[in-house]
């Protein structure tokens, strides 16, 4: 179908555009902005004044939780509720049951995100046989069946040599390595950053060694391989400085960061408040800071939300006990925007680094609007106030620390290869 935006302040990072114009589709295409192709007439136009009209976001980390997991989430739910908070496209976790280390469950996710016909969802596949970290994955079948990189997740492969052979084979298979850096031995107890807040609470801590040796090492073997990876939710100071350095030495590596660590501190576990048990933890004031600066500065590409959702049960215990993790989707645009009303970065920055960003990562093709792109759209109020409650937010997990809070700013529409998927208040 034919479509008109008309008078929205279109912002395209990929092309430098923020301006008031219309935005015109055609054929699940984007047409141009401002004016019309010759002769071009939309079937419908929609009027979205005093709104942004930006690329779809683009997640980087989405547990969908099923197969195996359907009383935390299920694919329909989630990619409905991605699609409610100006998702467009939603990379998935392998950590499933049974784990997305082969094409049979590979497929049944492909299978349920069409179904849902509303975001786009991409397969990440196991870097290991079971995430265990012993027996390297079929990453060759993976790929063929559609994969678009490996992962182990948050389970780390304790055995540098798999590492290393895990590493080269997805360099062979020309697959993008997603890595979250973890040294087995020093993060296997901790449930909080270790430091005064765990101290004085009681938690076992998690040293920020864990993830600065991590990053050391997979540097190296990234180097020594060649294989394209990219380094999932740093929250250490010393990570961003380890990885802006081998950027310098011509090592060609990506990083993320949390929306939740860019958010908050250790400080906010204060009650044992198992909606701030997140992993990475979050870690001091020192290092939010920085994040914020990498973020700020591009150091840091990406942005995400490392979408988590969990049962009720999961988080109504002991914090030690608690499942770490948040849901993300209903709130992160309203979050995101904190950030840029507290002049963390411009909204520009911002919108690059949850769309154009992560689709440059993995080789997507979204996260523009330039003339033939697909039309994957996101429009949103930035003012619009709303109340987050357990009725209201559409993932199955209401884990967040944003539950009965008022919230500014709220996707009010949402494109998927120029389909309206998504219509606030229908």
């Amino acid at each position: 179908m034919s479509l008109c935006l008309s008078g929205g302040r279109v912002i395209d990072p990929a092309s430098n555009t923020d301006k008031t114009a219309n935005l015109y589709i055609d054929g699940g295409r984007i047409l141009s902005i401002g004016r019309p192709p010759s002769g071009f007439s939309p079937a419908q136009t929609i009027d979205v004044s005093g709104q942004v009209v930006c690329p779809g976001f683009v997640e980087l980390s989405a547990h969908l939780r099923e197969p195996g997991y359907e009383y935390k989430a299920t694919i329909m739910n989630e990619c409905r509720a991605a699609v409610a908070g100006g998702f467009t496209s939603i990379c998935c976790t392998p950590d499933t049951q049974p784990v997305a280390d082969n094409a049979s469950v590979v497929e049944h996710i492909k299978q349920h995100a069409r179904r849902a016909r509303s975001a786009k969802v991409y397969c990440i596949g196991a870097l290991t046989r079971g995430l265990e970290g012993n027996v390297l994955a079929e990453m060759h079948a993976l790929k063929e069946s559609g994969c678009i990189a490996v992962t182990n997740g948050d389970r780390a492969v304790a055995d540098t040599s798999v590492l290393r052979q895990a590493l080269a084979y997805a360099a062979s298979c020309e697959l993008a390595v997603i890595l979250r850096p973890l040294e087995h031995w020093l993060g296997r107890e901790g449930k909080m950053h270790e430091g005064a807040v765990s101290t004085r609470l009681g938690i076992p801590g998690l040293p920020e060694a864990e993830e600065v040796i991590a990053v050391s090492r997979d540097l190296i073997l990234v180097e020594e391989t060649g294989v394209r990876a990219h380094f999932s939710r740093l929250s250490s100071s010393r990570s961003v400085a380890l990885i802006t350095r081998a950027r310098r030495a011509g090592v060609p590596v990506t990083a993320d960061v949390a929306l939740a660590n860019l958010l908050y501190t250790d400080r906010n576990v204060g009650a044992y408040d198992t909606n701030f048990h997140f992993y990475p933890p979050l870690r001091e004031a020192k290092d939010r800071t920085r994040l914020r600066a990498a973020v700020r500065k591009r150091e840091i590409e990406a942005i995400c939300g490392n979408h988590e959702p969990h049962d009720a049960d999961a988080k109504a215990t002991p914090f030690s006990l608690s499942a770490p993790g948040i849901s993300t989707f209903d709130t992160f645009l309203p979050a995101l925007l904190s950030l840029v009303n507290r002049g963390v970065c411009g909204l520009s920055t911002a919108i690059a680094a949850v769309s154009q960003a992560p689709s440059e990562i993995l080789d997507l093709g979204a996260g523009t609007l330039a003339s033939g792109a697909p039309a994957d759209v996101c429009v949103f109020d930035p003012d619009l106030q709303w109340a987050a409650s357990a009725s209201n937010l559409r993932s199955s997990g209401k884990n967040t620390p944003f539950l009965n809070q008022t919230l500014r700013g709220r996707a009010t529409m949402t494109l998927v290869g120029g389909r309206v998927v998504y219509s606030l208040g229908s």
